[in-house]
């Protein structure tokens, strides 16, 4: 799912065609003596100047973890267009804003007018022309960007940067006050524009995938859908964003639900991801364990660690917040997947921490959310995406690594079982195998007795530096072998 048009979840959206009455719909700004003209002519917003304008036109609220569209028909002259996020009387300012001239995408200015204002270039890949009509995406990350450019085929990165260190844009604060705004900049010339959106949308690869349970382990079926928590991918460590997803387990029909987001009462929302969600029967509550990615937002400030998470409300559809707590598990520790085993009356996680490369832990505790210990582990093996899984009547513990297998532990003392049997893994004979191996047993009466859906470790095309982005997501159904464990 790239960016999945039909997957979106709408937050605001201008659409030319159903205007009526524009200056209260999307009130606009004229910022230079010169105004520009706006008009719509067939179904298009169209803002022509022959001489330098700037004008800025309100579409909705903000949310720095939206996808933000500006649907291109033509752009003739030179000039610049893109987005504004600031508040109401404009003492912070943040632009992202392609320039255009002769019919192609030029660079692409990145600009903070606020405590620590910068005017800087974005853009990478100078070396493509890319012409100045097709869709503009802006990805918002919480603590960075990454700007595309789609036209035929996948869209091109043509802009990214990380601005935690000019402003936070994950400020509470800032979501409540911040306003959205499509910008235009003309020299002289003509912007014409078929729509603009914000949107929850699927980004441009998913990852860490993970069903949500009862507290007990066993699969959250509802209204027939099995449900998972997936990173929406953006570019690295901080920038990924936790998504919720639905799946009929006997076809193949992914929807995304929702996001969630994590609020640790300081005054910030963070992308949290890698998390396992259930819903707690005996307290009614939705709680649930994630990984602390955000603190490589500000590493020099913050420690990555796991945390214990917990709402009253639903956090399946929309757009949700979770409260967050630190529960002492910190360090480079990841993945994890926890559940209340009622034969010995405990708490377990198991999850993966970095001993030399990242191997699977096995931790209890009496309470859900402290005081943990472990009991078992590290296991041999390279691991990620851990998670423990009913086979037949007995839990077993699993294990992607990069030794091109899925490891199966037995539980709770993690040792050795076997490996996973597959038909055409998520991976080749070049590419990453630290996939997340969430077998699910399915209820009788269905037409095969496991259902697992994985993601493979392509990274994204076009992003510079370091990255972390793949990638497609897989179905499978299995069969239960007792000899071989599963195929």
């Amino acid at each position: 799912m790239i960016f999945d048009p039909h997957q979106s979840i709408p937050l605001s959206k201008l659409e030319p065609a159903n205007i009526v009455g524009i200056t209260a719909m999307h009130p606009v700004k004229h910022h230079l003596a010169h105004f520009a003209v706006l008009g719509v002519e067939e179904d298009k917003l169209v803002i022509a100047s022959p001489e330098q304008s700037e004008t800025s036109i309100w579409f909705g609220g903000f949310n720095p973890f939206a996808t933000y569209n500006i649907d291109l028909d033509t752009l003739t002259g030179n000039g610049w267009i893109g987005f504004e996020f600031a508040d109401g009387r404009k003492r912070e300012q943040v632009r992202v804003m392609p320039e255009f001239i002769n019919g192609l995408l030029g660079d692409v200015k990145f600009t903070v007018n606020g405590t620590y204002p910068i005017d800087t270039s974005i853009r990478v890949n100078r070396s493509e022309k890319v012409q100045a009509k097709g869709k503009i995406i802006l990805q918002m990350l919480g603590s960075g960007l990454v700007l595309y450019h789609q036209s035929v085929g996948l869209p091109k990165v043509i802009g990214q940067v990380d601005f935690n260190k000019y402003i936070e844009l994950r400020s509470v604060e800032r979501m409540q006050t911040y306003q959205s705004k499509l910008v235009v900049g003309l020299r002289s010339g003509k912007a014409v524009i078929s729509r603009v959106e914000a949107a929850l949308t699927t980004g441009m690869g998913l990852a860490d995938i993970r069903p949500v349970t009862y507290e007990d382990g066993s699969p959250y079926l509802d209204r027939g859908r099995l449900w998972y928590t997936m990173s929406v991918r953006g570019r690295a460590l901080p920038h990924h964003i936790q998504g919720v997803f639905s799946m009929n387990p006997t076809v193949f029909d992914v929807k995304l639900e929702g996001v969630i987001l994590f609020d640790r009462n300081d005054g910030l929302l963070r992308n949290e991801v890698a998390s396992h969600i259930f819903y707690d029967r005996k307290t009614a509550r939705w709680r649930g364990i994630t990984t602390g990615f955000s603190a490589y937002a500000n590493p020099d400030k913050e420690k990555k660690q796991l945390l214990a998470v917990e709402s009253k409300h639903d956090p399946r559809f929309g757009f949700s917040v979770m409260h967050a707590s630190p529960f002492g598990v910190v360090g480079d520790i990841e993945d994890p997947h926890i559940l209340y085993d009622e034969k010995a009356k405990k708490w377990r996680i198991l999850t993966c921490v970095n001993r030399d490369g990242y191997k699977a832990v096995l931790l209890e505790s009496n309470s859900w959310n402290k005081d943990y210990r472990q009991i078992a582990g590290p296991v041999a093996h390279n691991s990620t995406g851990t998670s423990i899984q009913r086979i037949g009547d007995k839990l077993y513990c699993f294990s992607g690594s990069s030794e091109r297998e899925i490891y199966i532990y037995t539980y709770p003392d993690l040792q050795e079982a076997g490996t996973l049997k597959m038909d055409l893994p998520p991976w080749d004979g070049a590419s990453n195998t630290r996939v997340w191996p969430n077998v699910v047993q399915m209820p009788e009466g269905y037409p095969f007795q496991f259902v697992s859906l994985m993601m493979d470790r392509f990274n994204y095309p076009g992003m510079k530096g370091p990255n972390w982005t793949y990638g497609a997501i897989y179905l499978y159904h299995g069969f239960y072998q007792p000899k071989k464990i599963l195929k």
